[in-house]
Order: C-alpha cells, then structure tokens, then sequence
C-alpha cells in the first residue's frame, strides 16, 4: 500500500499518480488534501509519515509545490526517510543507498511526464542491503 499526500500546490500532480497508480494495479491510500484551497503541506506530512511509521502503508509520495518543505516536515519523524527527487537518477539512487521510504515531488518543478517517471523509478528500486548503507542509515536513525 502505497500513502500519497500534498497540500493545494500538488493536487494536481497527485491527480495525475493516482491515474498511474490506477494504471498499474498499485493499491494506494490517499491522505489529502482533496481540493486546491490553500493548506499547510506539514499536516499531509504528518499523515503520510504516521501510515508509513505505523505499517499501514510501506512507501509513500508527498507532494507540494517545490517538493523541499513536505520532504522537510516529513524527515521530522524517526523512521521517516524522505527524498525530494527531480530526476530518475535521484529516485534510483534514494532506494538503493538511503532506501528511502517517501518520495516527494515538487509539481512547480517537474512535469507531469518526469514526475510519472520519478514515480516508476521510485517504486520499482529495491534497497542494494550492502553494509555501508546499510551503516549509514543506521548513523541517520541514531
């Protein structure tokens, strides 16, 4: 189960995955925000965040309009790890080496077309389990 969330400036965007998620057959649960009136990205954060922590949901997406202040507020909760990623390479390198938990998208940034490649790539990257991330990651959570 897959946890997606953002606040008005990534509604759209998070519009646009779920039609891939649909696509896909890939189960999803959608924390909000569910309009374009403005709200504060940290709430949709937390909820995303707290699926994840508490094994309701095994990865999540959170977007807003950069990208940079969800992944912020959501690397505020032990266990969190999330990466704001622009590219493909980013979402690879973030599952491999850091095997991030949240993807977050900046929908200012990236277009729908990379966004969805983003998306795929984050998805479908499994964690390397090599010990020198697997020690890194472990500095990160003490």
């Amino acid at each position: 189960m897959i946890a997606v969330g953002c606040d008005h400036g990534g509604y759209e965007l998070k519009q646009e995955i779920f039609k891939y998620l649909d696509a896909h057959g890939l189960e999803y649960k959608d924390y909000g925000t569910y309009s374009e009136d403005s709200c504060d990205y940290p709430d949709y954060a937390k909820a995303v965040s707290e699926a994840i922590l508490n094994g309701e949901c095994e990865r999540g997406i959170l977007i807003c309009g950069t990208g940079i202040g969800i992944s912020i507020a959501a690397n505020r909760y032990p266990g969190i790890r999330a990466a704001n990623c622009t590219d493909c390479f980013m979402a690879e390198a973030t599952r491999q080496h850091n095997d991030a938990n949240i993807l977050a998208l900046g929908a200012r940034v990236v277009g729908v077309g990379s966004a969805l490649k983003i998306v795929d790539t984050f998805l479908n990257t499994e964690f390397s389990n090599d010990s020198r991330h697997i020690r890194r990651i472990e500095k990160i959570e003490r």
